[in-house]
């Protein structure tokens, strides 16, 4: 009987010791570090704005955002160059009405989100004016 006991108690250790060689695998590999003159907080979003109210199609404009406490930011649609900064622009070209979200994760794990949508109209066409010509 005891030596049920402690083959049972063998297989659940090498059990647990497996699992948790696996879980160390999925951790994130990545470093963060945080300035040291940096402000202890929790995550804030400081600006999420674009540089215009609208454009036409192919028309650019400047996504501009800022965050503090930040180990990770993303933007949706994803866009490029995307990284945690005080205050960062992005050179933007939506060819339709696009929704963007910005989700800030911070060290504690909290996150903080915003969001603004951005209209892309086309050019309205000057009406011409009826011009008659007569001799």
């Amino acid at each position: 009987m005891r030596f049920g006991f402690a083959k049972l108690c063998g297989a659940a250790c090498l059990l647990a010791a497996m699992w948790g060689l696996t879980e160390f695998r999925r951790l994130d590999p990545r470093v963060w570090v945080r300035a040291a003159n940096g402000k202890q907080g929790p995550v804030r979003i400081l600006q999420f704005y674009a540089s215009v109210g609208t454009l036409a199609p192919g028309e650019k404009a400047q996504l501009c955002y800022g965050v503090e406490n930040a180990k990770s930011v993303r933007i949706l649609p994803r866009l490029q160059g995307v990284y945690p900064s005080p205050s960062h622009c992005l050179e933007i070209v939506p060819e339709h009405t696009t929704h963007y979200t910005l989700q800030a994760e911070g060290f504690d794990g909290t996150v903080a989100i915003r969001s603004f949508t951005l209209a892309v109209q086309a050019t309205p066409v000057r009406a011409q004016e009826n011009l008659n010509y007569s001799d």
